[in-house]
C-alpha cells in the first residue's frame, strides 16, 4: 500500500463536499461498513468546516493504512489560525467558542480510534485522527524501542512520490532508511523505490555498508540521496551514515545534534571511504529525519511542550512550519521508549 498522504488546501467551503465524498469512497474500498463510513463523514465534515470557520483555511492530509491487520484512515489537519491554549477544555462535547452546538471536537474524539491536538496561541493547530474499520478497535500498547510516525507528500501535481522511508525491525535492533530520488515524479520515484528494495534485501548491519550495497543496485536509475540510521540494542549505540542532503537530528533532552552527510549521489558517485557517526542510544531520545522538501532551520525548543507529544504530532508540527512546497517532502520522527 502506498504510504504517501494525499493533500488538499481547504480555503473554500465548496471543497468540503468533494473531500467528504473522496474519503467516504476510500472508507468503503477499505471494507468499512456504510455506518462506519458515515461516521467518517462526520469526522471529515467537522475537521474541514472548522478550518473554514476558525482558521481561515488550512490543509488536510489523509491516507489509507493497515496496522495489525486492521484497515484504517489517517488524517492530519494543519492550520495557521489563532490557536488556543486549553486543549482539554475544547475537546469536551458541548464546548463552543461561538454560538454553535459545540459537538465538533468532542464528536471527533468519540467517533475516532485516536484523536490528538497540538496548538499554541497565534501559531495555529495540528490535529491527528485515526479511523479504523472497527470503531471499538483499541490502540495497542506502545512497545519498547522505536515509536515512530512519518509523513510523505508528493510534489504538488505529481501522482507519485520521489521520497521514501522504511524501517526494518530486527531481533538485535532496527534500521531506518530515508531517501530522496533526484528531482521528482516517476523517475525519482523509481530510483528511491529501487533503493528501498535494496535496503530491504541487504544483509549488512553497518550503515556505510548498506549505502554501498544500495549504490551498486541503483546505478541504472536517476540516483538518490539517502541516510541510514541503525541501532544495536546490545551495544546501545546508533550508527548513522548519509550521502546527500537528508537532514538527521537527534534530541537528547533539550540538547540536539545534526549529523552531516557526505556529498555525493547514490547510484552515480559516492565517496570511496564512508564512516559512520556513532552515538549513544538512550531512552527518551527523539530522532528526526527529513528530505529537503522541508527547511532545515527549525528548533523543537521553540514549540511549547512539543517534546511530550507523539511522533506524529511532532512531524506534522514541523511540516506545517517548514514545508517548502517545491519538491516531494518526507519527515520521519522516532521516540525511544
Amino acid at each position: 500500500m502506498d504510504n504517501t498522504f494525499s493533500t488538499y488546501k481547504i480555503d473554500d467551503r465548496s471543497l468540503i463536499a468533494f473531500i467528504k465524498r473522496e474519503i467516504h469512497n476510500l472508507a468503503l474500498q477499505l471494507g468499512f461498513t456504510p455506518h462506519r463510513a458515515g461516521e467518517t463523514d462526520i469526522i471529515v465534515a467537522e475537521l474541514t468546516s472548522n478550518l473554514i470557520k476558525y482558521a481561515n483555511g488550512g490543509e488536510l492530509l489523509y491516507r489509507a493504512n493497515v496496522e495489525e491487520g486492521q484497515n484504517e484512515i489517517e488524517i492530519y489537519c494543519l492550520d495557521k489560525g489563532i490557536g488556543f491554549e486549553n486543549v482539554s477544555k475544547i475537546m469536551n462535547d458541548g464546548y463552543s467558542s461561538t454560538n454553535t452546538l459545540g459537538h465538533g471536537l468532542g464528536s471527533i474524539k468519540r467517533l475516532s480510534n485516536d484523536f490528538q491536538i497540538y496548538s499554541m496561541k497565534n501559531w495555529g493547530c495540528v490535529q491527528y485522527v485515526k479511523i479504523c474499520e472497527k470503531s471499538d478497535f483499541g490502540l495497542s500498547d506502545i512497545k519498547k524501542g522505536l515509536n515512530h510516525s512519518a509523513i510523505a507528500l508528493n510534489y504538488p501535481g505529481e501522482k507519485v512520490c520521489g521520497d521514501a522511508y522504511y524501517i526494518k525491525n530486527l531481533k538485535k535492533g532496527f534500521q531506518i532508511f530515508v531517501g530522496d530520488g533526484l528531482g521528482h515524479g516517476q523517475n525519482a520515484h523509481e530510483a528511491v523505490q529501487l533503493a528501498v528494495k535494496a535496503f530491504k534485501q541487504s544483509t549488512e548491519s553497518d550503515p556505510a555498508e548498506i549505502l554501498s550495497d544500495i549504490h551498486s543496485k541503483v546505478k541504472k536509475s536517476r540516483g538518490l540521496v539517502a541516510t541510514v540510521a541503525t541501532v544495536d540494542y546490545g551495544l546501545e549505540v546508533w550508527n548513522i551514515c548519509g550521502i546527500g542532503n537528508i537532514n538527521t537530528r537527534i534530541y537528547d533532552g533539550l540538547e540536539n545534534k545534526t549529523y552531516t552527510p557526505y556529498n555525493g549521489i547514490i547510484g552515480h558517485n559516492i565517496p570511496r571511504t564512508l564512516n559512520n557517526s556513532v552515538v549513544p542510544y538512550k531512552k527518551h531520545q527523539i530522532i528526526i529525519m527529513h528530505s529537503d522538501g522541508l527547511r532545515t532551520r527549525w528548533n523543537l525548543s521553540d514549540m511549547t511542550s512539543i517534546f511530550k507529544q507523539s511522533p506524529g504530532i511532532i512531524a506534522s508540527a514541523l511540516l506545517k512550519e517548514n514545508i517548502r512546497g517545491t519538491d516531494d517532502a518526507t519527515i520521519l520522527v522516532g521516540k525511544i521508549i
